[in-house]
């Protein structure tokens, strides 16, 4: 078919359809899996049943029409030219093709082994290729499995699906899996340079290059987004119509934020931030953007300007390796971990942009947030090297930051000369014991006892933990506990799961304290001297211990009725 460019054309096809792969060597990216499929035709070696798994549009139903063209479009065939084109169409009579979303029933599912049993019309082979099998009810799968394990000899199943997980493990094993990979930004760039070479349009290098990451994998998404560029472009693309048309964000707003925190402006940040938000992008999409910005720069920082890394050309590659050296690694990891952790909690707080604003000015001061953290954690401030090319300003203007010295401690005064006077005579001097060595405080435990101890240390949350448990005894450094009789539900649970209560020992007793929570005593009534054991069996009183959880501890005979008075049963 001639490609048009004039989409008003009843005929026109859509790139993702006019570009489809009709052989295995035109398959991009799975040719480990083609290369598998040819040899098992070449040898006689094809099973009954396929189950192609990979996400959107990395060639899984091409894959399938391809091998039924293969198997069915033999060369005995006199009109092998015509049936392979209509298997590749999806409407030849032999290969039916079969969509699991719109017929998902079992009443669907047993047309289908009904039909089956029918030879095929003109070809080998009757091929069904089930779309999005998922799709289908637990019943259909069910009334399908007889008919996979054991199908008729001229019946093949080629079961394809973007969720296995949702595909039962009987029908997996009654098949052969193949597993598609997402296919490589590098390889889809390549395939869509082809395409725009034979629609003779002309497009810069890093606009298709963006368009291959933004495919995720997916050829055919690859293709759709070219596609929309297409619709949009009069003679050329370039980065100004992909930002335009595909609604991203523009370059020149990240590069402002990103400058800003490389010289740890947080007035820049706050400007930048805002003009990301008034140029229409939501919370959300602005930050996922800065996230992908700091992560490429991860990267540039790390491996250097490797354009297949970064999935850019040589030149983009090389500024972003030089905007990299203003950061540190370990501040760029946290710099994608505060966009992630931002953008989920705005989404769902009413004060979205009071946090987007606080993140911009945190990502600025990062520097002052890891030095407060490491002061805070007892240790001085680390040493962090500036590398080439960071600006660094004062967060209150340009002047630069003035680290306060200490001040020098006084010298001590020189201690005042004894008054002259008479000598006093040895035996009235004194002399003077030195003080006795300071003694460690005892420790709470040690004051209080241990489970004193655990009490004084508990919060409220662990007082309520403590409740339905009880002191048994300290065995050197294991302390053993018991659970209370009446601590219900509750007290079990803790019980269960005693790592709850580790931190509350460690802070109370000390890290070498290792606790056991015994199970609660079954505390039995003894049995006393003159209980009828009969009394028990009575179904009255059965029936008022179950209700009451009572139990018998005494019996008395009853009193002899008077005449004329019932006995008593």
């Amino acid at each position: 078919m001639t490609p048009t460019k004039d989409s008003s054309n009843p005929a026109y096809q859509v790139l993702a359809r006019r570009y489809r792969s009709r052989t295995f060597d035109e398959l991009i990216g799975q040719e480990a899996i083609a290369e598998t499929l040819q040899n098992a035709i070449e040898r006689g070696r094809t099973a009954h049943a396929y189950l192609f798994c990979g996400t959107r549009g990395v060639g899984k139903t091409s894959m399938a029409r391809i091998f039924a063209r293969a198997l069915n479009a033999t060369e005995e065939l006199s009109e092998q030219a015509q049936i392979g084109d209509a298997i590749l169409r999806g409407e030849d009579i032999d290969v039916i093709e079969i969509d699991a979303a719109s017929n998902n029933g079992v009443a669907d599912a047993r047309e289908l082994i009904a039909n089956a049993g029918l030879m095929p019309a003109r070809s080998p082979w009757k091929i069904y290729i089930i779309d999005e099998v998922h799709m289908l009810s637990t019943a259909a799968f069910n009334a399908l499995l007889k008919t996979m394990e054991e199908p008729p000899a001229h019946v093949k199943f080629i079961l394809c699906t973007t969720e296995s997980h949702k595909v039962i493990p009987t029908i997996q094993s009654r098949c052969q899996r193949f597993d598609f990979r997402p296919i490589p930004a590098r390889r889809i760039a390549e395939h869509l340079h082809e395409v725009l070479k034979t629609e003779q349009i002309s497009a810069e290098d890093g606009v298709v290059t963006r368009i291959a990451q933004l495919a995720n994998g997916s050829m055919r998404d690859g293709l759709s987004l070219l596609e929309r560029l297409l619709a949009a472009a009069d003679d050329r693309l370039d980065a100004e119509l992909l930002e335009r048309a595909l609604g991203l964000v523009p370059e020149e707003l990240l590069g402002r934020v990103v400058q800003a925190v490389a010289e740890s402006s947080p007035a820049d940040a706050l400007k930048g931030g805002a003009a990301l938000l008034d140029g229409g992008f939501a919370i959300g999409q602005a930050l996922d953007a800065l996230a992908e910005r700091f992560r490429t720069l991860l990267a540039a920082g790390v491996c250097g300007a490797d354009p297949e890394l970064l999935g850019t050309d040589d030149e983009q590659a090389g500024q972003l390796a030089r905007q990299a050296a203003a950061f540190q690694s370990e501040d760029l990891v946290h710099l994608i971990s505060l966009c992630d952790a931002v953008a989920s909690r705005a989404r769902f707080s009413g004060a979205g942009r009071a946090i987007f604003d606080a993140a911009m000015v945190r990502m600025a001061l990062q520097e002052r947030y890891a030095n407060a953290a490491a002061l805070l954690e007892g240790g001085s401030a680390p040493a962090r090297s500036s590398k080439p090319g960071a600006k660094k300003k004062s967060p209150t203007g340009d002047a630069p930051r003035v680290t306060p010295t200490r001040k020098p401690e006084p010298k001590p005064k020189p201690k005042p000369k004894p008054e002259t006077g008479p000598v006093a005579s040895p035996v009235q001097q004194v002399e003077r014991k030195p003080d006795p060595a300071p003694q460690e405080p005892a420790s709470v435990a040690d004051k209080l006892g241990p489970w004193a101890a655990l009490e004084a240390a508990a919060s409220t949350r662990d007082q309520a933990l403590l409740e339905g448990l009880a002191f048994e005894r300290l065995e050197g450094n294991r302390l053993i506990l018991r659970l209370r009789p009446e601590a219900g539900s509750g007290g079990e649970w803790v019980r269960n799961a005693p790592e709850v209560l580790e931190p509350l020992v460690e802070r109370a007793l000390g890290r070498g304290i290792t606790f056991e929570i015994l199970p609660a005593e079954v505390r039995q009534v003894p049995e006393r001297s003159g209980i009828d054991i009969s009394i028990r069996n009575r179904p009255v009183v059965k029936d008022a211990m179950d209700l009451f959880d009572a139990s018998v501890i005494e019996t008395r005979s009853a009193p002899t009725p008077k005449p004329g008075q019932p006995e008593d049963t």
